[in-house]
């Protein structure tokens, strides 16, 4: 059984992207790719279009009983839209399912045009890392991403800099979350350190440390540590101790 949706806006691509067959016959760049996924660009009329393509769902009974990534995938950038986070636009979306297990499934996002990831700013030490207010701008706006997904006690679990997306005007947009989820409690605090662990993991090696606690005391909405945040920023910091 095969399930698969084309945004009506884009019922003009229907040839390409109008189903799971279409999509999965489609050619372009290869962008990344691995035993599960396959990321390619795709050109048409102008615009591009990222296409990732599942084609295995784990090992064992996660095929049967996990919520398939490409699925947790749409949900999450469409959650992110209804949060009113800035995010991809999603053409198309669908899996497909025999005799109850994961077969393969796809995505399609619209290209941002112009948008470059923060970790491909920070390899090539682009000059407005070292613009104090760009900086200051950009970390306000992740900060309240951060806390906005927080908040609702959900996680990205890959918050990192190549993740999150700025373009020519400043804007930040939040992508690629397979794996985020909801939690609560002690895991809850956990998932949360290390979303903000993640981020600091470039942001050590490129920002000064009074620019990664203005970015804290952003991401917490005040303008003085108390003891409770000391305590977190001691976990961030150490969270990655002996694994990098």
């Amino acid at each position: 059984m095969a399930g698969w949706n084309l945004d009506p806006h884009y019922a003009q691509l229907a040839a390409d992207f109008g189903s799971l067959d279409a999509v999965f016959a489609l050619e372009g760049e290869r962008i990344t790719y691995d035993l599960m996924t396959e990321l390619i660009r795709v050109e048409r009329a102008g615009v591009r279009y990222y296409v990732k393509r599942y084609r295995h769902g784990g090992k064992g009974l996660r095929p049967y009983l996990a919520r398939p990534r490409v699925k947790a995938e749409w949900q999450n950038l469409r959650r992110f839209a209804k949060w009113g986070i800035p995010t991809l636009s999603i053409v198309a979306w669908g899996l497909e399912r025999r005799a109850g297990a994961f077969v393969r499934g796809a995505v399609i996002t619209r290209e941002l045009v112009g948008a470059e990831d923060l970790a491909t700013l920070a390899y090539r030490q682009d000059a407005r890392l070292r613009d104090a207010s760009w900086v200051r701008e950009t970390s306000r706006k992740v900060a309240e991403i951060t806390r906005h997904l927080h908040d609702h006690h959900f996680t990205h679990n890959d918050l990192k800099w190549r993740n999150l997306l700025v373009d020519p005007a400043g804007e930040v947009y939040l992508i690629d979350c397979p794996c985020g989820s909801f939690w609560w409690g002690p895991v809850l605090r956990y998932r949360i350190t290390k979303d903000l662990a993640c981020l600091d993991k470039v942001a050590k090696r490129v920002l000064s440390r009074t620019q990664r606690l203005r970015f804290y005391l952003q991401y917490r909405d005040r303008r003085r540590l108390n003891a409770s945040d000391k305590r977190r920023i001691r976990q961030i910091v150490e969270f990655f101790e002996g694994r990098e």
